[in-house]
């Protein structure tokens, strides 16, 4: 089964879910905010896809964090505790399947790529 995390009033997050729904996939959603979000999972992801890549250095929560939390992210670790913290600081979507590699973020023609090999 796919599973596409995320927090339900994203933007980007409706747009994958409209696309899935629109393509008849069936998919369980996890919702970081209602739903919850382990360290281990976390780094399971960090693992796959790098910190760099999971934190979203672009949006509010990043913007609103003074720069001494900010320059204090230096390893694996303290990324994941921030995410477990703060997890409208992770990027998303981020989609998964049991022996596909994760995709993170929405593109049509990757969903399609995706959901195709699944």
């Amino acid at each position: 089964m796919i599973v596409m995390y995320g927090i339900k009033n994203c933007d980007t997050i409706k747009k994958a879910r409209r696309w899935l729904e629109a393509q008849q996939v069936e998919y369980r959603f996890h919702d970081y905010r209602v739903d919850g979000i382990h360290a281990d999972l976390l780094r399971t992801f960090v693992n796959a896809l790098g910190r760099e890549a999971l934190l979203n250095t672009r949006g509010t929560t990043w913007r609103k964090l003074d720069e001494a939390r900010r320059a204090s992210i230096t390893n694996d670790d303290a990324a994941v505790a921030l995410m477990v913290e703060m997890p409208a600081i992770i990027k998303r979507p981020l989609l998964c399947a049991p022996g596909k590699p994760m995709l993170l973020g929405f593109d049509e023609s990757s969903y399609e790529k995706f959901i195709n090999e699944v």
